[in-house]
């Protein structure tokens, strides 16, 4: 199976936040904005893995601006690292400057997907080569990631963890 690299499967959604889709403040509902995310996850899990994905959890998301009615948001989904039919897929929120056109960081999402046949049967992907050096980062923190969720659902033993260990211990 052929490696790929993040640009491949790069997806880039941009949308602009509308009255039905605002909370009481007039911000987007954070539950818009993870179905955003979602679907740009998605289909950069499909383009790397060329099957078809489902979303196996949410790893992390943070919401570290409101996003007002009427904001353009863009979502950039790329894949981390990928295991034997698992994605990890970091994804990008920013919203653009009305005036000005400057992108704005508003939040970051961590999502895995799995990789499946026609019947769900979980199916392997090709491996990810990090290119730039922000891309060699989450690669490597990737593992840190999945070690600790294995750990949290107690199918790793923390001895067992050695990425994690060497994070905390310095081994």
């Amino acid at each position: 199976m052929q490696e790929k690299k993040p640009s491949d499967s790069l997806t880039i959604l941009t949308d602009l936040v509308l009255p039905g889709e605002t909370n009481p403040l007039n911000n987007l509902f954070g539950g818009e904005l993870l179905a955003r995310i979602d679907r740009a996850a998605s289909i950069t899990a499909r383009r790397h893995s060329r099957r078809i994905c489902v979303t196996a959890s949410v790893n992390h998301v943070a919401f570290n601006r409101a996003i007002p009615l009427g904001a353009v948001v863009t979502i950039e989904a790329r894949v981390s690292r990928t295991f034997t039919s698992s994605m990890e897929i970091v994804s990008d929120v920013w919203t653009e400057d009305r005036e000005t056109g400057i992108k704005n960081s508003v939040g970051q999402a961590i999502y895995t997907f799995v990789a499946v046949d026609d019947t769900g049967s979980p199916v392997p992907v090709p491996q990810v080569v990090p290119e730039t050096e922000e891309d060699k980062k989450r690669f490597e923190a990737a593992l840190r990631r999945k070690q600790l969720s294995l750990i949290l659902a107690g199918k790793m033993k923390a001895a067992d963890a050695t990425e994690l260990k060497a994070l905390f211990l310095g081994e």
